[in-house]
């Protein structure tokens, strides 16, 4: 029975799960804030056959810039040593799916915390999970402007609903067991980072 490895520590949670048959045999989730690298290994190790699998899937982001590369460079290290294949999946996207399968709502947003004060903002539909909009990294203020939905899920949903002064908002992290919730065509992307936002430093003029 193929196997599958679910990395994820795109934000401040940090987890892991193994699948057989997209059934969740065992998982282990903790939200951390910082320390991705002390943590993830040994969660993995304590999986079952050591989190040893067919497949790796791994969250590419967007959230922590350092918490996307930890798990991305777990995933691609794992993947290498068990000579096996790694695939990638969004953040956004994940609590998108995890967040229709309880709602009745047509439409939902998913608002994370970002850098520097602004939010990681995205729409989808529900049925099916599907994108609505482009990821985009905006302020409270400009991201109300842009979120029509009554419903708003994620580590920035509260900042969103209150620059906008209505609305629903439910705080969430994306974590490894819901990835039975993602459609299949949306964990198919390459092992690579989702920063959501332009990097910080800027190169040095000539």
């Amino acid at each position: 029975m193929p196997t599958c490895l679910v990395i994820d520590t795109a934000t401040a949670a940090c987890s892991v799960a193994l699948l057989e048959d997209d059934v969740v045999i065992a998982e282990s989730h903790d939200v951390v804030g910082r320390g991705h690298a002390e943590r993830l290994m040994p969660m993995i190790a304590a999986l079952p056959d050591g989190g040893r699998a067919d497949l790796i899937l791994v969250d590419c982001g967007p959230g922590s810039f350092t918490g996307v590369r930890v798990g991305i460079a777990a995933a691609r290290a794992l993947g290498l040593g068990w000579e096996i294949p790694v695939q990638g999946f969004s953040a956004t996207t994940l609590m998108a799916a995890t967040a229709a399968t309880g709602s009745h709502a047509e439409t939902i947003a998913i608002a994370m915390a970002g850098g520097h004060g602004e939010l990681f903002v995205q729409r989808f539909s529900t049925f099916p999970c599907a994108p609505l909009s482009a990821l985009a990294s905006l302020t409270p203020a400009n991201a109300a402007a842009m979120v029509p939905e009554q419903d708003v899920h994620g580590s920035g949903a509260a900042a969103l609903v209150a620059a906008r002064g209505w609305g629903n908002a439910h705080e969430a992290f994306p974590f490894a067991k819901d990835v039975t919730d993602l459609p299949r065509i949306h964990a198919e992307l390459p092992p690579q980072p989702i920063y959501g936002r332009d990097a910080d430093a800027t190169p040095a003029a000539r």
